[in-house]
This record gives structure tokens, C-alpha cells and sequence, in this order.
């Protein structure tokens, strides 16, 4: 099956119960809410809609030089973060799960608030694909939010990683984002199957005689920049 960018749903998932009242780190609290926001750093590489995780110490979404997941595959390659999100119904590591509200684009940010019930999810993770790649991501994993007290934040940079699973070559036909329009997820894996840092694009600009690319579209790390706030 393949996928286009544009035909990228977002997928948001409801929440279950409602706040409890601020208490500062007491982990006897029903609930908590937190803002999670991404901002987009690179200069003409939209990325596509968010997936957050939130869920306990035995997940994982992605670990460096092991093969990704089918879900992660999907996202990395089309954008498409419904499979990431599906995780929620089937794995029981995954207590919820979040969509970001849209594509974002360079210099801008979006930003996804909840609720959890941290004894059934204590740590999140969030991913996004590069779309103007083939299947690079920012992603973050096993972030623990358990000692943020009310009114904290973690600010991190989201690293860029090459999921493993698509060769880059950057062509037209391969290319999902507005610089090409080409094919996303393709189940075929024809990279090296395991995940690791991101060596940025070459582009025609650069030598890459079979790149729809141009110098607008490399990039440097960090890819965006995370900000969690536990908000009560």
C-alpha cells in the first residue's frame, strides 16, 4: 500500500477522566496535564503531523541501530501517523495516544495538549517526519515526565534520524513532500533496515544528479526544538 502526503489524515485520540487538582510531584495524583510543542528549525522542511506516545517504561518507539517498526516505517516514509498513534490498541505499554493538528511548517511550531493518569503512563515519546526526505524523522523516546513538577518545562533539540527503511535517493518518485509529490510508505525495505543519525540530503545542488532537491532543503541538526510543560 502507499501513501501521499496529502492525503495524510491526522488521527487525534480522546482522552479519558479530567484534571486533578496541583499537587507538585505528589504521585498519589489522579491526573496530569502537559503542552508538549514542536518547533519546525529547518529552513524548507515541513514536517508532517505529530504523534505522541505517552506510556511506561517497557515501550519504546525507536531505538538507534535496530530495525524500525512497521508504524514508525509508515511515518517516516509517507508522514502518515495513524499507525503510530494505533500503537494505543495494540500494545498494552501504551496507555494514550495524540495527533499534532497539521502539517508544520519551517519556523513554525504546534503544540498538543492532555491529560494522563501517570500510574498508566509516566514517559512519552514524539515523532515527525522530514517530508522533503525519504524517510528521515525528529523523534524522541522514553522521555520521563515524572518528576516535572507543575509549571516546569523540558526543553530539548529533536535530533534528525534516518529510519532505515527507504533508500535515499531523492527522487521525484520517492519524495512525498511538496518538493515532489511522490510516493510515500512502500512496504518494500531496500536501506540498511536499522535506524540511525540522519546524514542530511546531498541535492542536485550539491551533485545528486537524480534529486528533485535543492540547497533549500538540507538541513542541519538539531531538525526542531521540544518543549514539555506539566501544566497542572
Amino acid at each position: 500500500m502507499k501513501f501521499r502526503l496529502i492525503a495524510i489524515a491526522a488521527s487525534v485520540s480522546l482522552l479519558v477522566g479530567c484534571p486533578d487538582n496541583d499537587n507538585n510531584g505528589d504521585t498519589t495524583q489522579t491526573t496530569r496535564s502537559y503542552t508538549v510543542t514542536v518547533k519546525n528549525l529547518t529552513p524548507n522542511q515541513p514536517l508532517s503531523p505529530l504523534a505522541v506516545l505517552a506510556h511506561n517504561d517497557q515501550y519504546r518507539l525507536f531505538s538507534v541501530g535496530e530495525a524500525a517498526s512497521d508504524g514508525l516505517e509508515i511515518l517516516a516514509e509517507s508522514g502518515d501517523n495513524s499507525s503510530v498513534l494505533a500503537e494505543k490498541e495494540t500494545n498494552t505499554n501504551v496507555g494514550y495516544s495524540f495527533s499534532g493538528t497539521g502539517v508544520v511548517l519551517p519556523g513554525n511550531s504546534d503544540t498538543i495538549t492532555f491529560t494522563i493518569d501517570p500510574t498508566q503512563a509516566s514517559l512519552i515519546s514524539v515523532a515527525s517526519m522530514l517530508v522533503n526526505t525519504n524517510d528521515g524523522f525528529v523523534g524522541e523516546t522514553q522521555l520521563d515526565l515524572t518528576s516535572l513538577a507543575v509549571g516546569a518545562s523540558l526543553n530539548m533539540n529533536m535530533a534528525v534520524w534516518d529510519s532505515g527503511t527507504e533508500n535515499n535517493d531523492e527522487s521525484a518518485a520517492s519524495i512525498p513532500g511538496p518538493a515532489a509529490g511522490g510516493e510515500g510508505f512502500n512496504s518494500a525495505r531496500d536501506d540498511n533496515n536499522r535506524v540511525s543519525f540522519h546524514a542530511g540530503v546531498i541535492s542536485l545542488d550539491d551533485g545528486l544528479a537524480t534529486s528533485v532537491l535543492n540547497a533549500t532543503h538540507r538541513f542541519l541538526n538539531p531538525g526542531a526544538r521540544l518543549s514539555i510543560t506539566r501544566t497542572e
